[in-house]
């Protein structure tokens, strides 16, 4: 079985039929060269500057910088892109009222580097998701992703029927696809980074969401305290937590937590975060009972 990469033009519906059949999908050329090599730019001090990781999971010869909203400005525009995130919320919608953003890091793997231990991104919650997606990350080429330099390995179909820690090697492919791609796969596939058997670097910007209600993997208000978050735009506040998740999870002082970038006042009253049936059906039995 081979990658299948999807042109820019092709419908919501395509992306979201090969991503649950298949569990993972490429998309070409949504950035350009000059978009790529500008996002390459911006990375490139904080990938110098930031020590290789320590760990058999993050790698010993890799490099991972988070928080890239405020670090690389141009990552916004891959959180927000339009194709990215209608895709994303078809997929995660069914499972929650609205999905949030889990993380952004970079991840630069270095010549030497041993592929990654096989895994599901959905491992770090306790819990059985019951054929439900609950997250899916998209990993952005910078640089050309090969089969020599670490292209991502993906077990396909390992969404449906899930895989030990120690799948058979010869069943991955290899997400391989050029600088300004990227590589969408469901956290429920089995998948890692690949060896990196070539003298240069490989790199990449993983997005993740996930559904609202998740702990996520980055802090995303640590990452983005008010007085950062207060300058994105709002629908990349949002996404990042300053939101309601209905019903009720979520708030600040009984209020919709984008009020707080706001400088509203937290001796507001408290509002009902409800979805329109549990309204409806409270309503309802609230005007029985008078």
């Amino acid at each position: 079985m081979s990658v299948t990469a999807f042109a820019a033009n092709d419908t919501l519906a395509g992306d979201l039929y090969a991503l649950q059949r298949d569990g993972f999908l490429v998309l070409d050329g949504l950035l350009n060269e000059g978009q790529a090599n500008a996002l390459a730019a911006e990375l490139e001090p904080w990938l110098q500057r930031t020590p290789r990781c320590e760990g058999d999971f993050h790698g010993w010869s890799t490099t991972r910088v988070n928080g890239l909203l405020s670090k690389a400005p141009l990552v916004q525009q891959l959180a927000l892109h339009p194709r990215i995130l209608a895709l994303a919320d078809a997929a995660i919608a069914p499972a929650c009222d609205c999905m949030r953003l889990n993380m952004t890091q970079a991840i630069r793997i270095h010549p030497g580097q041993k592929a990654q231990a096989p895994h599901r991104d959905e491992e770090m919650w306790p819990a059985d998701p019951n054929g439900q997606i609950w997250s899916l990350n998209v990993m952005w080429a910078v640089s050309d992703f090969t089969e020599t330099n670490g292209a991502t390995r993906l077990w396909p179909r390992s969404h449906i029927e899930r895989l030990g820690r120690s799948p058979d090697p010869q069943h991955a492919i290899q997400g391989v696809m050029k600088a300004g791609s990227a590589l969408v796969y469901l956290g429920g596939l089995t998948h890692s980074g690949g060896a990196n058997r070539s003298d240069a670097d490989r790199t990449g910007v993983v997005i993740g969401y996930c559904a609202g209600w998740l702990r996520t993997y980055e802090e995303q208000f640590l990452a983005y305290p008010r007085d950062v978050a207060r300058w994105f735009p709002e629908e990349l506040q949002r996404l990042i937590g300053y939101r309601w998740h209905r019903p009720n999870i979520g708030g600040w002082e009984g209020q919709d937590p984008i009020e707080y970038l706001r400088d509203a006042s937290p001796c507001g009253p408290h509002r009902d975060a409800l979805p329109p049936a549990i309204a409806a059906e409270l309503k309802t039995l609230m005007a029985s009972s008078e």
